[in-house]
């Protein structure tokens, strides 16, 4: 199985992000992506490949335009006005506010950021610009005859939604991938989202289409973040009712029940009739992880591949989460090692 990777990831290199009021280590590090790397190319030789430029036009064929212009013109702004610092939010428009554009880039800030984690620097826009580009070298890959590729992305992009960044996330990569087989001639594509946190930004962007299919596997939002959204009940909304599944599972979760999870979900995108598969591949459910209180064990990630081979449909894989730095590449490759197994049977 062919990767994509960008050393340009390395441009977003936050030194600290603020949990629960404290300024904590950033748990989104460039070394995430250099120990997956280096586990693949240990297990797969080295198949890696560097990303073509596709431009912003698949950016904001799911993103607003706003949120991309903002981001991409941000640090200059910022910069010239409070010098080289990292950039976080400190307002935010409360409910039943106006949501106007400011001329204050800090007051900006807070109208496109959902909370503290995700701070923008220099080389912020370079690094999310990439990961998008990865993704879509990844779907260009599977798109041409390529049963299956790795889009090693990071930052991460499960947690951006249509008008608003957050969770480390900039653009959505699944989104952006998911929307490129459909622009491509796939009438149905499925994106299953199997990080420990709800996949929000992509249930966002596509919660009124009926023609790419959201599942999400998670912790439940009552208890983990992003806590407003991912609950059972939201099913998509006009077309796209019935066409969005989430199943939020409890705290302690281990795979006997996280399977049947599984198998729903796999289950719900056979019927759906995708002719495409976007996973958005987060291996914080891992038992250790810092952030997070699943119970997953290294073997069972290469179950959880051999379970989405059998779909048997061209498949993206995402880099989304997964924090247990001594096991990150172990986890993913685990995934992609079962898949290549699964599908040869």
């Amino acid at each position: 199985m062919k990767t994509v990777y960008s050393p340009l990831h390395a441009l977003q290199d936050a030194e600290a992000e603020f949990i629960r009021g404290k300024r904590v280590p950033s748990f989104e590090m460039p070394r995430r992506a250099e120990l997956v790397l280096a586990q693949v190319k240990h297990v797969f030789g080295d198949e890696t490949i560097e990303p073509r430029d596709f431009g912003t036009e698949p950016l904001v064929k799911v993103h607003d335009e706003a949120l991309v212009a903002f981001l991409s013109t941000f640090w200059d702004r910022w910069s010239a006005e409070n010098g080289p610092v990292d950039a976080f939010p400190n307002a935010w428009p409360p409910p039943r506010s106006h949501r106007l554009r400011t001329q204050r880039i800090g007051a900006e800030l807070g109208r496109f950021c959902i909370d503290m984690s995700s701070p923008i620097m220099e080389g912020t826009w370079r690094a999310v610009s990439a990961s998008a580009n990865v993704a879509l070298t990844a779907q260009a890959l599977v798109a041409g005859g390529e049963r299956a590729a790795f889009a090693l992305c990071r930052p991460p992009g499960h947690h951006a939604g249509r008008d608003y960044f957050g969770g480390y996330c900039f653009i959505n990569n699944a989104a952006v991938a998911a929307q490129a087989f459909r622009d491509q001639g796939a009438a149905r594509v499925a994106v299953l989202d199997v990080d420990y946190h709800h996949g929000n930004g992509t249930q966002d962007i596509f919660y009124g289409r009926n023609d790419i299919l959201t599942v999400s596997i998670h912790a439940d939002p009552i208890l983990e973040y992003p806590y407003y959204t991912g609950y059972a009940d939201e099913a998509g909304e006009g077309d796209g009712h019935g066409f969005n599944l989430n199943l939020p599972l409890p705290w302690g979760t281990r795979f006997d029940a996280y399977g049947e999870a599984l198998d729903v979900s796999l289950s719900r995108i056979a019927s759906f009739g995708a002719e495409a598969l976007v996973i958005s591949l987060g291996v914080d459910t891992f038992d250790g992880d810092p952030i997070s209180k699943f119970k997953l064990r290294n073997a069972d990630f290469s179950t959880i591949g051999r379970a989405i081979a059998r779909l048997g449909l061209p498949t993206v894989f995402i880099m989304e989460g997964g924090y247990a730095v001594a096991d990150i590449g172990i986890n993913v490759v685990n995934t992609l090692s079962g898949f290549e197994d699964g599908f040869a049977k």
